[in-house]
């Protein structure tokens, strides 16, 4: 039998532990739901927003952003065509002019006279220097005074001859006097052709006092002045004449590329020859082949050839540094398309053609001569062909395009089910 007393004291204890344990729990509790609001409360206000904007979302708009078709690409095009290409050789040259000439004074004297300003044009035979002529015209008197004294000495001599030729006949004079005779009068003639000779000379001195141009061409900077002196020996010159029209380049091709041209001299032809300035963006003249070098340059291996071109225009100064490009095949009858359309790979050479779809297709080509921005098409491409331009950045197989400028429909939005 259990014990009263034990049992009363068990329950009492079992009953203050109970009551402890629900003296705490209930002094916790406000916490607890203090927690719990603040929670709901920070949900509510950040969730809020996304919930309003899902509850409005469109079905078109929730559609998956994968499924959407993109865009076509704008681009530019162009369309191959049949059309032809010139072949040209390319060579670095220098206008170089036909004729130069350093003018020179054949007398000595003085500069009396400048009949020309610096930098004009001038014609052959325009008196450019006016020499003091006043010596060489006294060197004329004297030599015709002399010539006139020779011809009275010859005439006097010239009638000793006949009165000795008339008394040798009769054997009045020995004949030994009369061919001292005849010998004198030889003397008195010879004299007289150097008189004659003289006196020619000092025409021609007074000549060469009025100096003019050689040839047609342009005066340079002057080198004498009114006043001074010069002489016959004098290194430098008076002026420097140039001409300018016709003129010509001297321009320098490989020496492998020498049979295209001789090829074409050899039959009578003389290429066109077009030069252009040094960053081949201004065409100066076109002209035509005249002549090439008899040899090769061996530091170089390159052979010299010179064009003449009409020059009236004045675009090509002497020592001007100009792109000589001759002419030596025109190809006609080829597939041409623009430079920009060609694509060039590590391993190949292609084009992005435009298929009736307004798709694009990677095409491969072969490339042959390209001149003035365009490109012959030796395989891969027929003539009426749309090929890119511009845009193909974006491109690549399959690609929708849109030719720039023009107006693409958007694709319509799929809809909900």
């Amino acid at each position: 039998m259990k014990d009263p007393e034990l049992t009363s004291v068990v329950e009492r204890r079992q009953d203050k532990d109970l009551h402890d344990r629900t003296s705490a729990v209930s002094s916790r509790r406000p916490w607890l739901w203090i927690l719990v609001l603040a929670s709901a409360a920070a949900a509510a206000y950040f969730g809020w927003p996304k919930l309003r904007l899902s509850l409005h979302r469109t079905p078109s708009a929730a559609t998956p952003e994968t499924h959407r078709p993109s865009p076509p690409v704008p681009v530019t095009t162009a369309t191959a065509r049949a059309g032809s290409l010139d072949v040209y050789l390319n060579g670095l040259g220098v206008v170089t002019p036909i004729y130069t000439v350093t003018v020179k004074s054949r007398v000595d004297g003085q500069v009396m006279e400048l009949h020309y300003h610096e930098g004009q044009m001038v014609k052959q035979g325009d008196l450019l220097v006016q020499i003091d002529p006043r010596p060489y015209a006294v060197q004329l008197a004297q030599a015709e005074g002399q010539l006139s004294k020779d011809q009275a000495v010859l005439s006097n001599a010239r009638t000793d001859l006949a009165r000795y030729e008339k008394l040798w006949s009769q054997n009045a004079i020995p004949q030994q006097q009369l061919a001292t005779q005849q010998s004198l009068v030889k003397q008195y003639e010879a004299n007289l052709q150097s008189d004659q000779a003289q006196i020619d000379a000092a025409k021609l001195n007074l000549v060469y006092c009025r100096i003019a141009a050689p040839i047609t061409g342009r005066v340079g900077l002057r080198l004498v002045d009114p006043g001074n002196i010069i002489h016959a020996s004098d290194n430098t010159g008076l002026v420097v004449i140039t001409q300018l029209d016709p003129i010509s380049v001297i321009f320098t091709i490989g020496e492998d590329q020498i049979q295209e041209v001789l090829s074409r001299l050899a039959s009578g032809q003389h290429p066109r020859v077009e030069a252009w300035d040094r960053d081949l963006k201004h065409r100066l003249a076109v002209g035509t082949l005249n002549t090439i070098d008899n040899q090769i340059d061996q530091t170089t291996g390159t052979v010299k050839l010179r064009a003449e071109f009409d020059n009236s225009a004045r675009l090509l100064f002497p020592s001007q540094f100009v792109n000589a490009r001759v002419l030596v095949e025109r190809k006609s009858g080829i597939t041409v398309v623009p430079m920009a359309a060609i694509q060039r790979g590590p391993q190949s050479t292609y084009v992005y053609l435009v298929q009736p779809g307004r798709t694009v297709a990677v095409r491969g080509v072969s490339v042959g001569i390209t001149e003035n921005d365009m490109a012959e098409i030796t395989s891969g491409l027929s003539p009426g062909d749309v090929v890119v331009t511009d845009g193909v950045d974006k491109l690549q197989q399959g690609t929708r395009v849109v030719e720039r400028g023009a107006s693409a429909a958007a694709p319509k939005p799929r809809s909900a089910k």
